[in-house]
């Protein structure tokens, strides 16, 4: 039992690493082909047929659900750090709001795939999910930020939330105009317009029976 046991546990490990494997050549033929593609040329950019393919992924939309959650871990491997670098309130908003344009700024066909699929029967919402990530690893930085200064905590997941859908909404219309402004001009109206709301909160949280006291 226990030979049959560790079988089941290598194949297991195996079979996930050959999907990491797959989900990572579906993005890099996204970034070199274009977000519509099918998986015919899935399957011919990673050197397999598509019927090994379908061994790992059942159709297109589990392969758009694994590739978006995969895009959301790397988005907050570019969030993090840029965050990470700056001390000041402004600052940690303007780096978010900035780190995550750059990223779809250099990875629009993988940002196109995953936000607005193409030829893709729709399971579980994975835009949501992929805010959700987002929005929940922001949250954490927003509260330490604010647990630092002494302040309360409890805006951390609204603002996140607020954040991300503001951000993503903007982003998006940024994408679809073929960047009609400049990255660093759309950055700092962004942050400009959410800094007033942020600061607000923060002298909410001050006032003797704030925010903090409820």
């Amino acid at each position: 039992m226990n030979s049959v046991d560790g079988r089941s546990k290598r194949w297991a490990g195996h079979r996930e690493q050959r999907r990491a494997e797959l989900v990572t050549s579906a993005i890099e033929a996204i970034r070199a082909h274009g977000p519509d593609l099918g998986m015919d040329a899935f399957a011919r950019h990673a050197g397999v047929s598509k019927p090994v393919l379908y061994r790992y992924f059942a159709d297109k939309s589990e392969l758009w659900q694994a590739v978006g959650q995969e895009s959301a871990a790397m988005l907050m491997d570019v969030i993090a750090p840029a965050v990470a670098k700056v001390r000041a309130e402004r600052d940690v908003v303007s780096a978010a709001i900035d780190a995550y344009l750059a990223y779809i700024e250099n990875d629009p066909h993988l940002y196109r795939f995953v936000v607005h699929p193409s030829g893709i029967e729709r399971g579980p919402d994975l835009v949501s999910d992929v805010k959700d990530t987002v929005a929940s690893s922001l949250a954490r930085i927003i509260g330490d930020t604010l647990r630092d200064v002494g302040l309360d905590t409890g805006p951390a997941l609204p603002w996140a939330y607020g954040i991300v859908g503001y951000v993503q909404t903007a982003g998006d219309w940024w994408v679809r105009h073929q960047q009609p402004i400049s990255r660093p001009a759309l950055s700092e109206y962004l942050t400009t317009l959410l800094w007033g709301g942020i600061t607000a909160i923060r002298s909410a949280a001050d006032l003797p029976g704030g925010l903090a006291a409820r």
